[in-house]
């Protein structure tokens, strides 16, 4: 036996069978993928989430009564007990010889497209049906390769001394200031969706617990409908403290190195299944400004203090390399909390990563002295009252701190090629989105 368990109704996975299991006995269960009747041979698919196994129903082979029993509808729910038989002609290296075939939940409603992808299905019919857009091996290799990074991303904050810690999806005032915010009542008072996690781990790193990290759902009401966004995503988030935002950036281009490693090794089948290559991570190190250089002689017509657009992150990607870390970015565009840059004073102590034109990942090193923190806040239009328990916190001695998230959802995006971030999402919110 493999890594998998036994239940009540299988002894086996797909992948766990191989040709040295010639002979064996097992018990499969899983899907109808397809079924092909040639005459005195009936061929049935069977589709676990590991794979897919051929079994060969055959006069002198197996009873007539199992080989009856074999067509069935596709997507129908099956139990198949047999014997492995060794064959180098099957895609898998071998063939289950059938000795029962269970239907254990006939369909009593039809399947809303075809599985198997030979007739292509729109993404919303998808989406809508996801509990059977999941049965696509497609779709499973996006989100075995999600697992797969949010594995490497626990790892490696785990192997470098980071406690994982929860944080709050109900808040009081905004953590990032602006007005992309759902509002909920929360009993007698109004509260908010969490737009970040990151007051409350600032506040961890200042209550002495100096590592953390999190992986948790932040809320963002911006009424886009591209296929870049979501309003609500996965962060996983990493604060530490005594450090400041070269240390945050060395932690970050490890751990995506680490991750695109990870996936690239344990994920190969998914990534051939879909299509995607996964070149060697190479983390090009830039300031803004120099980003900035490069697009104007590329011909395009940048101005210093305004953010980077979509476009111009793609383009230099397209002039640097897959994987571009800008630093430096003016203070008027970055979140209220970022260390100002004592060598120019325009610019803050902040960071983007970009993995083939897109922003995966935002940090910076914090601002940790109240009264600079207080002015910050000021300055970006809020009103300091509103952060009394955040900025009082500084006031009981916080040590210099940095931190950043990764956006999980955009980062499978580029790991699997996916041309819209609602397919890196299990069950995606979007602007007009509520179920399933």
């Amino acid at each position: 036996m493999g890594i998998y368990l036994a239940t009540a109704y299988r002894t086996h996975y797909v992948s766990e069978i191989g040709q040295q299991d010639d002979g064996k006995q097992v018990v499969l269960a899983g899907w109808v993928h397809e079924v092909r009747n040639i005459g005195k041979i009936v061929f049935m698919l069977l589709r676990d989430h590991t794979g897919i196994a051929q079994i060969i129903g055959k006069d002198g082979l197996s009873d007539a009564a199992v080989i009856r029993s074999m067509s069935l509808p596709k997507e129908s729910v099956v139990i198949v007990r047999g014997t492995v038989r060794k064959n180098s002609e099957s895609k898998a290296g071998f063939e289950i010889i059938p000795s029962e075939i269970e239907n254990i939940n006939p369909l009593s409603s039809p399947i809303p497209f075809e599985v198997t992808g030979k007739v292509p299905a729109e993404i919303d019919v998808r989406l809508d049906n996801r509990h059977i857009d999941l049965r696509r091996l497609e779709t499973t290799s996006v989100f075995n390769i999600q697992a797969s990074v949010l594995e490497s991303f626990r790892d490696t904050m785990l192997t470098h001394g980071f406690t994982e810690i929860r944080t709050p999806s109900l808040v009081e005032a905004a953590t990032e200031g602006g007005a992309d915010l759902f509002h909920v009542e929360y009993f007698e008072k109004p509260a908010f969706l969490a737009q970040s996690p990151q007051l409350y781990k600032q506040l961890a790193v200042i209550g002495g617990m100096d590592r953390v990290f999190m992986v948790v759902p932040v809320f963002r009401a911006e009424k886009h409908n591209t296929v870049y966004h979501l309003n609500e995503i996965t962060q996983m988030d990493a604060e530490m403290g005594f450090a400041d935002h070269n240390d945050a950036i060395e932690l970050l281009k490890k751990t995506v190195k680490n991750i695109i490693g990870h996936v690239s090794t344990k994920n190969w089948s998914d990534l051939e299944r879909l299509g995607v290559k996964i070149a060697e991570p190479d983390i090009k190190d830039i300031t803004y400004r120099k980003a900035l250089k490069l697009l104007e002689q590329d011909g395009q017509n940048v101005e210093f203090g305004k953010d980077l657009t979509r476009e111009q992150e793609e383009r230099l990607c397209a002039l640097i390399g897959d994987l571009v870390l800008v630093r430096e970015y003016p203070s008027s565009v970055r979140a209220f909390y970022s260390m100002p840059n004592s060598d120019d004073k325009k610019t803050c102590n902040s960071f983007d990563l970009l993995y083939k034109g897109l922003e995966v990942s935002s940090g910076a090193q914090r601002i940790h002295l109240p009264d600079l923190l207080e002015k910050s806040i000021e300055e970006h239009g809020m009103d300091p009252a509103n952060f009394d328990f955040y900025i009082n916190a500084f006031r009981q001695g916080a040590p210099p701190h940095a931190g950043w998230s990764l956006g999980l959802e955009r980062l499978t995006m580029k790991l699997t090629g996916m041309q819209n971030i609602r397919e890196c999402c299990m069950f995606p919110r979007d602007r007009v989105r509520l179920k399933p």
